[in-house]
């Protein structure tokens, strides 16, 4: 019998290759991976869902948002973190914001503006710190304040001109006009309001502390921020104290019981020294919803 010319020979191999990796690993090693998943760590694997009633409520490994139709926070609900994936715990957009602690100018909208983005303008990691504080401050009953954050819950930023030598103007530029300066002068110029579309990156950048320690801040900093995957679960028990005179007295219950199932449903570091204590929202909201 005559053998085959090589080049037949080799599409032969390289076919014969292709149908073995694809059943092997297309095939028999996912299903042996899911079974054996499914096998020892059924729940896990499942992606950890919580029940209420015989309903899957959410997932003990992925936070939620705990808001009304309108997107306002349910007073008698424990809130969580904030979130960078996508519209908020969007586990197909899990992300951070990529925003650095240098991020402080926002560029304001401009109705004006050439498209969309230029309207819609962009805050700052700065401004959203500072205004997601604002607002809980508002919702708890505390002050929101924090250093390098205006009353009105933006960054406390100036620009100043020229960005070498003697100061001959200063503008706010996260406060649009016609708002308020935070401050009147800056070494003895008065302060500006930002005027939208306007180009300051000729000017040196001065971010002003103010007179808020970080000893008086009220908001911890897992208010305020969201996590590296955006799906974290879980607030510090800090935030979860802060929040639990709201919860206890939209809830009438006794301030006590609400500490109480904060107290339980509490982890630790993990292996005793990783990390720091957790509290899980949703198990937190189910437990009260419980009592």
């Amino acid at each position: 019998m005559e053998r085959l010319p090589s080049w037949i020979r080799q599409h032969v191999a390289a076919i014969r290759a292709v149908i073995v990796l694809t059943l092997l690993t297309g095939a028999i090693y996912p299903l042996v991976v899911t079974g054996v998943a499914q096998a020892v760590f059924n729940d896990k694997a499942n992606g950890s869902p919580v029940e209420k009633d015989g309903k899957v409520v959410g997932s003990a490994i992925i936070g939620q948002n705990f808001t009304d139709k309108d997107g306002n926070p349910v007073a008698a609900y424990f809130q969580s973190r904030p979130s960078a994936a996508g519209d908020g715990y969007d586990m197909l957009s899990t992300a951070a914001s990529n925003l650095g602690p240098e991020d402080v100018l926002d560029v304001l909208p401009d109705p004006a503006g050439a498209d969309e983005a230029a309207k819609e303008g962009k805050q700052s990691l700065l401004t959203q710190v500072c205004a997601r504080s604002k607002a809980v401050g508002e919702l708890e009953g505390v002050s929101g304040a924090r250093p390098f954050c205006t009353p009105d819950g933006v960054g406390a930023v100036l620009k100043v001109f020229p960005a070498i030598g003697t100061v001959t103007r200063a503008v706010s530029v996260n406060q649009a006009c016609p708002a308020q300066p935070f401050i009147a002068e800056y070494q003895g110029v008065k302060v500006e309001c930002g005027t939208p579309g306007e180009d300051y990156a000729a000017g040196r950048t001065v971010p002003v502390r103010g007179d808020v320690s970080l000893s008086e801040v009220k908001v911890p900093a897992d208010a305020v921020t969201a996590s590296g995957s955006g799906l974290d679960p879980h607030i510090s028990p800090a935030y979860a104290q802060l929040q639990a005179p709201r919860v206890a007295k939209a809830r009438n219950i006794s301030l006590d019981e609400v500490k109480k199932q904060i107290a339980a449903n509490t982890t630790g570091r993990a292996l005793g020294f990783m990390g720091e204590p957790a509290v899980n929202v949703l198990e937190l909201n189910l437990a009260l919803d419980k009592e």
